[in-house]
């Protein structure tokens, strides 16, 4: 199978520790998580995609928000020129231990961290990388 994900979640699954919006949000990432650290691969999408499916029913489900798109094109622009390719829809992405750890050095370094600007989620993704990646549940730490 194929793990449809939009571009800024190449950069959320960087630091995903298990802490999500919802009991059902977290459980359903930690399947992606482990499909992911298996290296199945990932198809871009636009918009919605199968880390936002448990919040898509929820009355102004901020999946759709224009300033997510602008997030997902910011992030398509910074990982394509971090891995020096074109992250568009329709791409398809091996999720192997080189690509996380070149994802995770650059996101690190603040070379892929444009979208994440005005994130709720920012302040916890930056003690994950002060940490080391430690807990990150995708891939694990780089080596």
């Amino acid at each position: 199978m194929t793990i449809r994900l939009r571009a800024h979640h190449l950069l959320c699954m960087l630091t995903y520790i298990g802490r999500g919006y919802t009991p059902a949000f977290t459980a359903n990432y930690d399947v992606i998580a482990a499909r992911l650290s298996r290296g199945e691969d990932i198809v871009i999408v636009e918009g919605p995609d199968d880390v936002c499916a448990p919040l898509l029913a929820e009355a102004g489900a901020h999946c759709f928000n224009e300033s997510v798109l602008e997030r997902d094109a910011q992030a398509a622009r910074d990982v394509g020129d971090l891995l020096g390719r074109r992250i568009g829809v329709g791409e398809r992405i091996a999720p192997d231990a080189i690509l996380l750890a070149r994802l995770r050095s650059g996101f690190a370094a603040g070379l892929t961290r444009a979208a994440c600007a005005g994130c709720e989620w920012a302040g916890l993704c930056e003690a994950v990388v002060v940490d080391g990646f430690s807990g990150a549940k995708v891939g694990g730490p780089p080596c």
